[in-house]
């Protein structure tokens, strides 16, 4: 895999929100109205008894794991091995067609950065609780079970549910490309400030990608909050990784579209949407149609 470097400031203002839900004096708002609430109070339809904790189901305050890219992460990684956009079908045997990889101008890399961690749990490989550190005990898992809607046996989402994705992302949109048909041609700023745009390589996606220095690490996102200045949590955050370029490219990961804090937006009931899916915004953000 190929080595993974930061951008991920937007995931880290999230995981300060979702660690200081259960301080005095601070509304649990956002992430306890959600499906990422697994406790018996949450509203979707896999939860446990086994703890009212709400963030401790994938961030731990203290020994997480250093693996993830995901800031204080409390879940390993999956074992599982990926078949991407790229990849081409199997012929039938799992009903999954052969790819239209002529469609794909960017360079697809292995599952990897925020993506990895969302797997963690959404590809139904392993246990919703299967932690680094379970609450009170410093063991690896709540072991009290509970669980309602979830693998009753495993703890792990259930297969056919439309939160479990699986380990073939050959219908899901890429993650791990590179943004807008191979990356971006020159205008990466050295400094902390959001610079001028820079330029895609392909004009059927939007061209106003910002960029900036942050604690030394390049990164970029599509604009969409208003704020060009700073990179905010409605915008369509772009993780840098190490594609074949002279330049630090911008990659589509879960957590471009996604935010795991967040509640609905629009009229469309979806969740954990950086931009509503309305009028097809989110699609739109990216892509000029």
């Amino acid at each position: 895999m190929s080595r993974i470097r930061s951008g991920l400031i937007g995931w880290a203002s999230g995981a300060v929100l979702a660690l200081t839900l259960g301080m005095p004096g601070i509304a649990a708002a956002g992430i306890a109205n959600t499906k990422h609430n697994l406790t018996s109070a949450g509203p979707g339809v896999n939860k446990t008894t086994g703890t009212d904790q709400i963030c401790v189901f994938c961030h731990t305050p203290h020994g997480s794991n250093l693996a993830v890219s995901a800031p204080l992460w409390n879940k390993a990684l999956p074992a599982s091995s990926y078949k991407t956009y790229n990849s081409t079908g199997d012929g039938g045997g799992s009903g999954v067609a052969t790819t239209a990889t002529n469609s794909i101008d960017g360079q697809i890399l292995a599952v990897g950065s925020v993506s990895l961690a969302c797997l963690s749990c959404h590809d139904g490989s392993q246990a919703m609780d299967n932690m680094v550190n379970a609450p009170g005990s410093g063991s690896t898992a709540i072991g009290t079970g509970g669980w309602s809607g979830a693998n009753q046996a495993t703890g792990a989402i259930k297969a056919g549910l439309f939160s479990n994705l699986g380990v073939d992302l050959n219908n899901d949109h890429p993650i791990g490309i590179q943004y807008c048909g191979g990356g971006v041609t020159g205008g990466a700023t050295t400094s902390a400030a959001a610079d001028a745009t820079v330029s895609c390589n392909d004009a059927d996606f939007v061209t106003t990608v910002k960029n900036a220095k942050i604690n030394g690490q390049q990164v970029f996102w599509v604009e969409r909050d208003g704020t060009a200045t700073k990179r905010g949590k409605e915008d369509i955050i772009l993780y840098t990784r190490d594609f074949t370029s002279a330049l630090a490219t911008p990659s589509v990961e879960c957590g471009s579209c996604h935010d795991p804090h967040v509640e609905t937006k629009g009229t469309d009931n979806v969740n954990f949407m950086r931009v509503t899916t309305s009028g097809s915004q989110i699609c739109l953000a990216c892509h000029v149609k």
